[in-house]
């Protein structure tokens, strides 16, 4: 298990590592316009996925182990076709209105919609093998994505001479399609022939469960960004470069709790026994929440200097921004692994319930706290939210469960299962 969660932590690492190289190529050399442009494509595409997603996501990982792959097929495939049709409707009738054109770039609705349509399935690849706990699979098929998309972003900037929005998108539609079509070849062998399931039924229980999981979402991200936009209203636009300076050094620590997650979400979903799903969401959680807290003690032991040096004096204020978001991370890599906990054993209601009393910390602090102190009050509210988020799981948890507070305090017996693993990968 510890392997996958170091692989899982490379492949995200490299993700990480490409996203850089990709924003420095579209900066410098497709300008800010393109690049504006790209964003805002990028986001229809963010934004059609969360109606695919409500069948065909992150739940595919859940009901994976539990139904058969020509019914998964059958009905997220169906799912798909049904949701881009409505989708293909929906921008014929937009293109009647000009000031679509603010939400939907000009000569772009093709291409979003293919993009969107590919990148659909692909991620039914990488969640059925992620819940066949296939994670080795999953991680490669993700990097073959993500390192085609920055070499074709490269080919077309560089030899092609392409300056438009086009270099990332394209890039990008290159990566979703060679990942597709391997993940294709690896997946369409263990496709059998089986009875048939019911598909009605089935249909209904995977969009019961992906909904919940949808508006966790959702909310999720309207927590993240209501913040930043009430610091608008109230803060020039140096200081909110600050402040997401700040928040993207923090949050770029979070890589750690989501590959954690990541690896016990499929670990989860393919376990009945409550008594090991606890015992791995407590050596999940101490581990994320130990190794996020160690980061994060580096980055805060920078000296001001440094972030002057890093991205210039005018991100002085970098520092205290870091300060005060750092505890609400350390908090939010606990809430990240009981968040799969409650996705990986079927209740992803519990996370729709926590991100709806974080956004309600949200709104109550963020529009008494910035207008009072600025970015400091917005890394307040960030810090308030996700210790709200965890508060809650939490008590869920310990209910369900009857695990008691001491119990994160990590034993002799989480020392040894670590150096068990540790020793399993020499």
């Amino acid at each position: 298990m510890f392997k996958k969660l170091l692989g899982t932590g490379a492949a995200r690492v490299v993700n990480v590592l490409t996203q850089l190289a990709t924003l420095i190529m579209g900066t410098k050399f497709l300008g800010a316009a393109e690049w504006g442009t790209a964003f805002i494509a990028q986001t229809d595409i963010t934004f059609l996925l969360i109606g695919i997603e409500l069948v065909a996501g992150s739940g595919l990982v859940y009901f994976t182990p539990r139904k058969r792959l020509s019914t998964l097929m059958k009905i997220s495939y169906g799912w798909i076709a049904f949701v881009m049709l409505i989708y293909i409707v929906v921008f014929n009738l937009l293109h009647l209105f000009p000031w679509v054109y603010r939400i939907i770039p000009q000569h772009y609705s093709t291409l979003i919609l293919a993009m969107t349509f590919v990148y659909s399935l692909h991620e039914f690849n990488l969640n059925y093998f992620l819940g066949k706990e296939k994670v080795a699979t999953f991680n490669w098929l993700f990097l073959i994505q993500i390192l085609t998309q920055v070499t074709m972003m490269a080919v077309l900037i560089f030899a092609l001479n392409l300056r438009t929005a086009k270099a990332l998108l394209y890039s990008q539609f290159c990566g979703y399609s060679l990942a597709l079509v391997i993940g294709w070849i690896l997946l369409l062998p263990t496709l059998k022939r089986e009875e048939r399931e019911p598909l009605k039924g089935n249909l209904k229980e995977m969009l019961h469960y992906g909904a919940f999981m949808q508006l966790s979402m959702l909310v999720s991200t309207l927590n993240k960004r209501l913040g930043l936009y009430l610091l608008n209203t109230h803060c020039d636009e140096r200081s909110i470069g600050v402040y997401a300076s700040g928040t993207q050094v923090t949050e770029g620590v979070g890589i750690v709790s989501q590959s954690i997650g990541l690896v016990e979400f499929s670990a989860l979903s393919n376990t009945e026994k409550a008594q090991r799903a606890t015992l791995l969401t407590l050596r999940f959680m101490k581990l994320a929440v130990l190794l996020t807290f160690a980061a994060l003690f580096v980055i805060c032991l920078l000296p001001t200097s440094f972030f002057e040096w890093l991205f210039s004096a005018e991100f002085s204020g970098i520092r205290l921004v870091i300060l005060l978001i750092a505890p609400g991370i350390v908090f939010f890599a606990a809430h990240t692994v009981l968040a799969n906990f409650f996705s990986g054993t079927g209740q992803p209601k519990y996370n729709l319930y926590a991100s709806l009393i974080g956004l309600s910390v949200t709104v109550v602090s963020a529009f008494v706290l910035i207008p009072w102190l600025g970015i400091r009050g917005a890394a307040i509210t960030t810090t308030l939210t996700y210790t709200a988020l965890f508060v809650f799981q939490w008590i869920v948890f310990r209910q369900q469960t009857g695990c008691k507070i001491t119990q994160l305090i990590p034993n002799r017996q989480d020392w040894e299962w670590l150096i068990t693993e540790i020793k399993g990968l020499i």
